[in-house]
């Protein structure tokens, strides 16, 4: 784990508080899960957890963005998942993770040792609940994130991936007009599978249809979200 110094849990001024999993505690649930939790930072790049990380917590991301990868034999990355705000990281019940976690940006988590957050989950079935819907929540951005990289058309690709990212930066359900990209056009291409310059190339076309705009190296404005939607093929 990072060696960031820890802090105790804040519950009550927490940001994703009725959407991550521990929205279905009680007040003495949640009490409990903020005895055991601890409230950490990341920065830009740093590891939070690796694959294989016997010492592994679950995690719950309050802020920021993380990117969860494989490293294959030839060094290359793949890129298999990204977490929002409110997702939960940590393979449950398995005795290690499977990928590495690395924040995108600045992040902040809470964390959990994993033992006692499953022994948690047998005493409070809302919890349990909560984890479950959590689960397929991010199984159904898989599914989504594997449609968009199979769709042909670069620029429908692109599109959807700024829609991802505008969705995860918004709040009470409505996507983000103005927003920092977390990832970098290497990344981007990696996942979309597609070279740096035609995501280069896509994200310029967008802009020059008045779909987007660019603020300095990672900001994007949507300026038509229609527009959007049509170009990812909505």
């Amino acid at each position: 784990m990072s060696p960031t110094v820890a802090e105790p849990l804040a519950c009550a001024t927490c940001p994703v508080r009725h959407d991550a999993v521990c929205a279905g505690l009680d007040p003495a649930g949640l009490a409990e899960l903020a005895r055991m939790g601890r409230h950490r930072r990341f920065a830009r790049g740093e590891t939070i957890f690796s694959a294989g990380d016997e010492t592994v917590a679950c995690a719950t991301l309050v802020s920021g963005a993380v990117k969860l990868a494989a490293t294959g034999a030839d060094g290359t990355e793949r890129i298999v998942a990204i977490v929002h705000p409110a997702g939960l990281m940590g393979r449950l019940f398995a005795s290690t993770p499977g990928h590495d976690a690395i924040a995108l940006t600045d992040s902040e988590l809470c964390l959990f040792p994993r033992a006692d957050f499953e022994r948690m989950m047998a005493g409070h079935p809302m919890l349990t609940r909560r984890v479950l819907e959590r689960t397929l929540a991010e199984l159904d951005r898989a599914h989504e994130l594997a449609d968009l990289i199979g769709r042909r058309d670069a620029r429908g690709r692109v599109a959807g991936l700024i829609a991802a990212f505008a969705r995860a930066a918004g709040a009470d359900c409505r996507a983000a007009d103005c927003f920092d990209l977390p990832l970098t056009r290497g990344e981007m291409a990696g996942l979309l599978g597609l070279t740096i310059e035609t995501v280069s190339r896509a994200l310029t076309r967008l802009e020059k249809d008045g779909v987007i705009g660019r603020e300095g190296p990672r900001g994007i404005v949507v300026r038509d979200a229609a527009a959007l939607a049509a170009a990812r093929g909505d």
